[in-house]
């Protein structure tokens, strides 16, 4: 028996319709990748019990059809972020008066974009195209960013219930930035942290006592030198905790690891920290308000080194411009990507209701010379601020990309010098030297200039995070 004997479908697999004898239990990743392809296009229908070659009904008793459905539902929480859209049926059809079903999953094209398999620690995008689903291309990851509904994390429902028995550390923490007085029921129902009907929104979840996701990760590095490539790692402290504590432990974990000094005025001394309070504060409230916290697996990074402190945060500037590098802090014009989180920041009395609070930043480095003065970047993945060590005299210097010489290349690019040149020293992925060059990542870039010198052989590839990167070949590119 046939499943178009049963159902009206097309005879044969299409764009949007996949059939699987049984769910692979050894391998979760191939239908799998089916299910994020399907969220990723325009929606499609996976039949299970159904033999993929020739649609021929193998199907399930009740209780086994039952089991294959938990596991179904079980896989996809576990793997697949946001959790996609998609509603299970049972077909029941009758072999010699016995009752069989197949198991029909309708997946919806999600209104939140790109949707995230995660196998085995390493997130992937798919996407489905003519009957086949593949890893999606940099365009259209980036085309569904585009076309995506602006649903923001944060405001979404979540499946737990308000009791402010839970929010004990968040309520101390609005007292303490506001003279003592209480943040109630009302004004936290006013800003959206909970419905009517008292279901938290995610957002809310985060400020919880009890949270531990991954969704606030924190992961706090001191380096010895000036980079993180050949340079020792002193420490490395990991936090998973509700946002108010998240915030407090890396204000902490800079303070008692930041250098004190002495800066000499005119008839006296004044006590000079490596980062002042404000910035670094500031730095710290900037990074969780504008988080994306639709990227699981990722963390908020602070990295002291030598002469900086980088505060990085998960998700590029939300619908604002792409930067490779800016020292006009009080230029930058970004959309909140969190409006619950940054509500509840401002109604704590510690965000500007308005802008990003980088003219605080400003102010504090007021004084600094040029090489002392903080800067920001912001790349297809991440944001970096970066907080330059005021105890260190020499400040931050761009010395790290050298002069290089080599060969004229055949058929290159007026970009061929930089890119060696930045890829000299270390391991550079796409994405930074697209930032480096101050041009888009595009597929034209990677094929016509990266390739050409990869195949003449004055690039080197190599892997960092399962992601591509290029090393100068140093047979044929010479230090000056």
């Amino acid at each position: 028996m046939l499943l178009d004997e049963i159902i009206k479908v097309s005879p044969l697999e299409s764009v949007n319709m996949e059939c699987k004898a049984r769910l692979n239990r050894d391998d979760t990743e191939g239908w799998l990748k089916t299910i994020a392809g399907f969220s990723n296009a325009e929606g499609g229908t996976l039949f299970i019990g159904v033999e993929d070659k020739s649609n021929k009904l193998l199907g399930f008793s009740r209780k086994d059809a039952d089991n294959e459905r938990n596991f179904f539902n079980n896989q996809i929480n576990e793997h697949i972020f946001p959790r996609p859209t998609f509603r299970i049926s049972f077909i029941p059809y009758a072999v010699r008066d016995t009752e069989l079903f197949v198991i029909r999953v309708d997946v919806s094209a999600s209104p939140v974009k790109p949707i995230v398999l995660k196998y085995k620690n390493v997130p992937s995008i798919y996407m489905r195209r003519d009957g086949f689903t593949n890893g999606a291309t940099y365009e259209e990851i980036i085309e569904m960013s585009i076309k995506s509904r602006n649903t923001q994390f944060d405001v979404l429902d979540s499946d737990e219930k308000y009791e402010r028995g839970n929010f004990q550390t968040l309520l101390s923490f609005f007292s303490e930035h506001n003279s003592g007085a209480e943040l109630t029921d009302k004004a936290l129902l006013s800003m959206g942290f909970f419905t009517k009907d008292n279901i938290l929104k995610n957002g809310a979840v985060l400020f919880s006592d009890s949270y531990s996701g991954e969704k606030t990760q924190v992961q706090c590095s001191v380096f010895s030198g000036l980079s993180k490539g050949s340079e020792r790692i002193v420490t490395i402290n990991r936090f998973n905790g509700n946002l108010i504590d998240s915030v407090s432990f890396m204000m902490e974990f800079v303070k008692l690891r930041m250098n004190h000094g002495i800066k000499k005025l005119a008839g006296s001394r004044e006590n000079l920290d490596a980062y002042p309070e404000r910035a670094l504060f500031e730095g710290v409230i900037n990074a969780v308000a504008h988080r994306d916290y639709f990227l699981d697996g990722t963390q908020i990074q602070v990295d002291m080194f030598k002469d900086r402190l980088e505060i990085s945060s998960p998700g590029s500037f939300y619908q604002g411009e792409k930067i490779g590098k800016t020292y006009e802090l009080s230029n930058i014009i970004s959309k909140r990507r969190n409006e619950l989180i940054c509500a509840v920041l401002v109604k704590c009395n510690v965000m500007e209701a308005a802008g990003t609070g980088f003219d605080k930043i400003i102010a504090e480095y007021a004084d600094a010379d040029e090489n002392h003065k903080p800067y920001i970047f912001s790349l297809s993945d991440h944001f970096t601020l970066v907080l330059p060590d005021l105890t260190y005299s020499d400040g931050i210097k761009d010395d790290s990309v050298p002069n290089v010489e080599f060969e004229p290349v055949s058929g290159g690019s007026e970009h061929d010098e930089r890119i060696l040149a930045f890829c000299y020293k270390d391991a550079r992925k796409v994405s930074e030297i697209a930032a480096y060059l101050g041009i888009a990542d595009s597929s034209y870039f990677r094929k016509h200039i990266l390739e050409n010198l990869v195949n003449q052989g004055y690039l080197l590839t190599e892997k960092i995070s399962n992601a591509r990167a290029y090393r100068s070949n140093r047979e044929n590119v010479r230090l000056v």
